[in-house]
């Protein structure tokens, strides 16, 4: 999470593609100290575009094309911004990223692939998809083939595009239609020339049209659309192509935000010389098929994308450390190996023709072997402790590393501990009871909050970070029943330079004030300092005119109500072990930066009782709940909403740093066995209401949340007998 040398340098790469997944392995074993590595893709994964016909095909899972970014971001030590990049602001230097400010940048590479959708047709976006990007086609395809299981669609398909890209794709569809069982499937492809399989030796040409026979495939050449229904495409000369799935693979087109940028470029592709910078401004580097090789044109090719990660990686370096950048020098000819529906392929190179399953299981390994990559990472040596240490400095530090948000609070008991030795308030406007979330403060007849809350980071984007700190700290405004008012942040960065810190500071605070803003707060100033790694804190003020609500007080009879799924510490632990997948991360994380103003806006006018869930995990605010009165509560585990992965990883044995404590400070010895009891332990950041409610309401209550997007779940109720049970 932080360099020992001061940042001052960042480098930015947009886009999962390629070229830069093997540029972000390179540099993890060998980064330079003092640059701080960014980068900016829409999702957590980035599909490897080799594998795709034979995951359409059934041959592979969509998993095992992925390559998960969160893992290799954690791997080399990078920033991570997770939303797609809509343009650059050259003047500023930053990378424009929708949803978010600017990403600052010294250099940057741009290496975003390409897209087929074909907007001008008419119906195309209500109607049809390309086959990039991928992870729209490889989500439709398998929502296809459900409805088609479902007897919902007919097995009706059209593929617009007659290259080998289109012919690729469409054996590999009608292979697993009739894998599937699916009776007279029909799959046509358009192409809009006399002949298909442009750039394609005859010999291998003919083999693929051969294989289109044998499976079916239907082709119309010549062809022009003149429009797209949702279960045909109309054809210039009237005809129409029964298709209830159409899916664009004709010429590639470039994003059209890159041509907006002031670059130079062919036909929207960024112009690029030998060393793949732009030609007009060499702190811009582009790689894959969003680059134009006008020294050396070439088709777009996957193999040019893998063989230009060497020369990217080393130029980078070369221009971060004063040395001299080398060229890029495409080969002439490459071989390309095609797919034909089954467990088949097709080799064609120089006019050579060969085909069989021998060759498929050639791909295959090359596939696999570029999989591998990036599923087995090789150990970063731990930094050695001293030859002496003191006696409890092993054990402290433990086997893993210290957790990031919550998971990095004190134990519940020395926390108490210190707490219980402060003397009661002395002035009469302080109502605080010292089992309260928040302080409570008088001002005449209004009632006004004071909380404070601060996080470890978890993850390098600043951004992201600030927002999520920023909903956790209001977490005990929205539970007591206020509205938050004002907040200040107090910030600890990283040495780096002025400009670095200036940037960061523009994205935290940028983040903070979009938030608080949202819930009805303002940030109004704060304090910053250097230290060893990113820390955020805000104190926030609320307001109520209405009564407090505490964290005891709830009835024997109440529903007990949790409005977000448990699991979000054990996702952090996993995620810095790289144990954790990125889409459950994501997941995480999106939750995380769910406000719960509404929801305490329906809960808090019939709450006895009400808590965020956070630190102590759902056991230790609960059981905070229950101390002060003769009550206890019947949980109901199954009800109990967990976070996408994180059942798995319980029963993995990860757990937060603070887990154990947690577990010990309730202790309840016959919890913590199963997958959901494990999870009742864990710390939360930004975690969910915990409200008792009347049981009568609870129904009409959860339909409340649910309709506002709430994951909310009735978990259990208050009875009579002291203590906990499930």
């Amino acid at each position: 999470m932080h360099s020992p040398l001061p940042l001052t340098r960042d480098i930015v790469l947009v886009g999962g593609g390629h070229t830069h997944a093997l540029v972000l392995r390179k540099w993890a074993m060998k980064p330079v100290a003092g640059a701080r590595l960014t980068l900016i893709n829409p999702s957590p994964t980035a599909p490897y575009s080799g594998m795709l016909p034979g995951h359409i095909a059934g041959h592979y899972q969509r998993d095992d094309l992925e390559i998960d970014l969160v893992k290799l971001a954690r791997f080399a030590n990078a920033r991570l911004v997770m939303a797609p990049a809509t343009g650059i602001d050259r003047e500023n230097q930053r990378i424009q990223v929708l949803g978010q400010v600017g990403i600052s940048y010294d250099i940057t590479s741009i290496d975003i692939g390409i897209t087929t959708e074909i907007p001008t047709i008419p119906g195309f976006s209500d109607h049809a998809l390309g086959a990039k990007p991928l992870p729209h086609y490889t989500a439709a395809w398998q929502q296809f083939l459900s409805d088609l299981a479902a007897g919902k669609q007919a097995p009706e398909l059209a593929v617009i595009g007659g290259g080998v890209a289109g012919i690729e794709l469409a054996l590999a569809m009608m292979h697993r239609l009739k894998s599937d069982g699916i009776s007279n499937p029909k799959v046509t492809v358009l192409e809009s020339q006399n002949t298909p399989l442009g750039g394609v030796g005859k010999g291998a040409q003919k083999a693929l049209l051969n294989h289109m026979q044998r499976l079916g495939v239907g082709l119309e050449t010549s062809v022009s659309i003149s429009e797209i229904t949702a279960f045909a495409v109309h054809l210039g000369d009237g005809r129409q192509i029964p298709a209830a799935f159409t899916l664009a693979a004709a010429k590639p087109q470039p994003h059209s935000w890159l041509s907006k940028t002031g670059l130079a470029n062919t036909e929207g592709y960024i112009e690029v010389g030998p060393t793949l910078q732009s030609k007009i401004d060499p702190n811009i580097y582009a790689t894959g098929d969003c680059a134009a090789l006008t020294f050396a044109p070439r088709p777009k090719a996957g193999v040019f994308a893998v063989r230009q990660a060497p020369v990217l990686y080393h130029n980078l370096r070369a221009r971060l450390l004063g040395h001299a950048s080398k060229a890029f020098r495409p080969q002439k000819s490459y071989l390309k190996l095609i797919s034909t529906g089954g467990k088949g392929a097709i080799a064609d190179k120089a006019g050579l023709k060969l085909d069989g399953p021998v060759l498929w299981r050639w791909k295959d390994h090359i596939d696999q072997k570029f999989m591998q990559k990036f599923t087995e990472y090789p150990k970063i040596a731990a930094e050695k402790l001293p030859k002496h240490v003191a006696q409890g400095v092993t054990e402290i530090l433990g086997e893993a590393p210290l957790c990031g948000g919550c998971g990095a609070k004190f134990a519940p008991a020395e926390l108490a501990q210190a707490l219980t030795a402060l003397p009661p308030p002395q002035r009469a406007d302080i109502l605080s009871r010292p089992d309260d979330d928040a302080a409570v403060l008088t001002h005449g007849d209004a009632r006004q909050i004071l909380t404070t809350d601060h996080l470890r980071a978890f993850t390098n984007d600043p951004f992201r970070m600030a927002r999520i700190t920023a909903i956790h700290a209001m977490g005990d405004c929205w539970a007591m029943g206020a509205k938050p008012q004002a907040a200040l942040a107090s910030l600890i960065l990283p040495r780096m330079s002025a400009k670095l810190q200036a940037e960061t500071l523009r994205e935290i605070m940028a983040a903070a004030s979009e938030t608080f803003r949202a819930a009805g707060a303002e940030i109004v100033g704060g304090h910053t300092s250097q230290g060893a790694e990113l820390t955020i804190g805000f104190s926030i003020t609320g307001l109520t005119n209405g009564r407090v609500i505490h964290n005891t007080g709830a009835q024997v009879g109440d529903a007990l109500i949790l409005t977000k799924p448990l699991g979000s510490g054990t996702l952090l632990a996993a995620e810095m072990l790289h144990l954790a997948k990125g889409t459950w991360v994501e997941a995480a994380y999106q939750i995380m930066e769910q406000p719960q103003d509404k929801a305490a806006e329906i809960l808090a006018p019939i709450a006895h009782a009400m808590t965020d869930v956070t630190g102590f995990g759902l056991l230790g605010h609960l059981n905070a709940m229950l101390q002060k009165a003769e009550i206890g509560a019947q949980l109901t585990l199954a009800n109990i909403p967990l976070l996408d992965g994180a059942a798995h990883l319980a029963t993995q044995g990860i757990r937060s740093t603070i887990w154990a404590a947690n577990r010990a400070a309730v202790n309840l010895k016959n919890y913590g066995n199963t997958p959901t009891e494990i999870l009742l332990f864990d710390p939360q950041t930004a975690g969910g209401l915990l409200a008792a409610i009347p049981v009568s309401k609870a129904e009409t209550t959860l339909t409340q949340l649910k309709n506002i997007g709430i994951p909310a779940a009735q978990i259990g109720e208050i009875t009579a007998k002291k203590g906990i049970t499930a």
